[in-house]
């Protein structure tokens, strides 16, 4: 009987992290009939099935499930033992797995990769773009070292290291660009476009308008902060955005763009790790030099008019 490898937990755990095998596959760099091979090889060590197969999906076993919960364990441990090994090394280097929520990938990931690039010569960046509450799962399970999100995520596990504070920006159809800019209460009257659930920046839009008077008839949800742009200049309604977002998303859409009155919505934006992580100290570094690096939100779409700032 063969033994039982790491190679034979991680093709379960991403087997058990995906429920499906072509998926996991994917995320492994094999074809879906060798990771097929490799957990009916596991199951048969085993001596019990660990899914069951379905035509779109699997579903664990009792023995799966506990499998699967112990096999991320192991596999988190000996990688901070890879961690270990790496911090004996000197200068951070080798594969850095890090995450950036849709609502930043877009805009900051181009600048966090090249200060990365100009700190750390031989590091080796692997992004992943995904919502908050994905990341903060493969953050906890080891599938992720880092992740650059919108704060707090109150995850006891987790640290949290602030980069910097950014505002929202008001987005409405051009011809309203001479127009009064609405208080929250004003905004209230209007027809609100929101990200789809799931996106933390949704969360953060509703927490400052507080719509309570609205019925569902008044939300309606975009995919991307693209999206809800295109639907703004379509005459559709309003949207807030992120700063960080203003120069690019306003290019291509019929739309001005408008600081909103104080109390401003803003929102922070910083890195998180694992606690327990040996990195740690190599991660708190990565957070001075990107608060050194990263360029300062620039607030000129505020103080000019939205053509004269994107010419």
């Amino acid at each position: 009987m063969a033994p039982l490898t790491m190679k034979h937990l991680r093709y379960f755990e991403a087997l058990a992290c995906h429920g499906h095998f072509g998926r996991a596959a994917e995320s492994c760099a094999i074809s879906q009939p060798a990771l097929s091979v490799q957990i009916k090889e596991l199951e048969e060590i085993l001596g019990a099935p660990l899914v069951e197969r379905g035509a779109r999906q699997i579903r664990l076993t009792s023995l799966g499930a506990a499998l699967a919960d112990r096999a991320r364990a192991i596999l988190r441990s000996v990688d901070e033992l890879a961690e270990l090994a790496r911090v004996a090394h000197g200068p951070l280097s080798g594969r850095l797995r890090i995450g950036v929520i849709p609502t930043i990938a877009p805009y900051l990931l181009p600048d966090v990769i090249r200060a990365l690039g100009a700190r750390y010569r031989d590091l080796d960046i692997h992004p992943r773009e995904a919502i908050t509450q994905t990341l903060i799962r493969d953050l906890s399970e080891g599938r992720m070292d880092i992740a650059i999100v919108a704060l707090p995520v109150s995850e006891i596990t987790l640290h949290e290291e602030p980069l910097f504070d950014e505002e929202f920006a008001l987005v409405r159809a051009r011809a309203d660009a001479d127009k009064p800019v609405p208080s929250r209460e004003g905004l209230l009257e209007m027809r609100l476009l929101l990200l789809e659930e799931g996106h933390c920046f949704r969360d953060q839009a509703l927490s400052f308008c507080k719509p309570s008077r609205l019925g569902p008839q008044d939300l309606m949800e975009g995919s991307s902060l693209s999206t809800l742009v295109q639907m703004v200049g379509a005459g559709i309604g309003i949207t807030l955005i992120p700063e960080m977002a203003v120069r690019n998303e306003m290019r291509a859409a019929e739309v001005s763009v408008a600081r909103l009155p104080a109390p401003r919505p803003k929102r922070t934006i910083g890195l998180v790790w694992r606690k327990s992580s040996p990195m740690a100290s190599q991660y708190a570094q990565i957070a001075h030099h990107l608060r050194q690096d990263l360029p300062v939100p620039d607030r000129a779409w505020a103080a000019r008019s939205l053509e004269d700032d994107l010419t």
